[in-house]
């Protein structure tokens, strides 16, 4: 009824979509944005933009043709106590695969977002654990979450992150043997910004391979060209030595 009242106030709707296929539909967005906006020539920079920075990554993963680490994605860790949501084949699933990793969501859930339970994360044995949270204090006082986002402290979002190392599906799996664990923003999931979460992967997942990638480098300069705010860091964090 929403969209038939505006309809009978002339008033036109546009639909977009960075959540549920972000690597299909944000392009097309920002463009149709652009024409909305008459910036059609900044629509199309932001987007050649976008390209440069995704091929940074699968350029160099299609030539590497390394082996792809099997990757778990904890999806809004902290928000609940639920465990383990996660995503499938699309949106952070997609981005692990474009980052050189296997995501082991994409062999379960039929849909972009789902829920495994405990046992599969062991069994499935992920070499790697990402947890995308974000700052929810608004929402979840004293919660789980890792308060990540510009300006975050990598002291407090580090001592958020050890706390998932514990939790029950982690119990002896690869990725608590290593290390391995990770945190990234959330709303990487639904922003035309996945470029550096990408990135970020691809650097944790193959740091042999992207030694001189520097995703926070990427990001800031995304913000100097086309962004009115100054660049603050804080929207990923690792306990791999000198990941974060």
């Amino acid at each position: 009824k929403y969209i038939e009242k505006l309809a009978e106030l002339k008033i036109p709707v546009v639909y977009i979509d960075f959540r549920h296929y972000p690597l299909k539909n944000t392009e097309p967005t920002i463009r149709l944005l652009g024409k909305i906006m008459g910036r059609e020539a900044r629509a199309e920079e932001i987007i050649a933009f976008r390209h440069q920075a995704m091929a940074r990554i699968t350029d160099v993963i299609t030539r590497a043709k390394s082996d792809r680490p099997r990757v778990f994605i904890e999806r809004i860790g902290g928000y609940a106590d639920d465990c383990c949501l996660s995503f499938g084949a699309e949106n952070f699933g997609k981005y692990v695969e474009l980052a050189g990793g296997h995501n082991i969501g994409s062999d379960i859930l039929p849909s972009t977002f789902g829920q495994l339970n405990p046992e599969q994360v062991i069994a499935a044995n992920p070499e790697h654990v990402v947890v995308t949270s974000a700052d929810w204090k608004a929402y979840v006082p004293g919660g789980r979450w890792i308060p990540l986002g510009p300006g975050a402290d990598p002291k407090v979002t580090r001592q958020k992150l050890e706390w998932f190392t514990t939790r029950s599906a982690y119990t002896d799996i690869a990725a608590q043997k290593t290390g391995n664990f990770h945190g990234i923003w959330h709303q990487f999931y639904n922003s035309p910004y996945e470029f550096f979460a990408v990135q970020q992967l691809a650097k944790w997942f193959h740091p042999e391979l992207f030694a001189d990638l520097d995703p926070d480098a990427t990001f800031a300069d995304y913000h100097r060209r086309f962004l009115p705010i100054p660049y603050r860091p804080g929207y990923s964090v690792s306990l791999t030595d000198g990941a974060d």
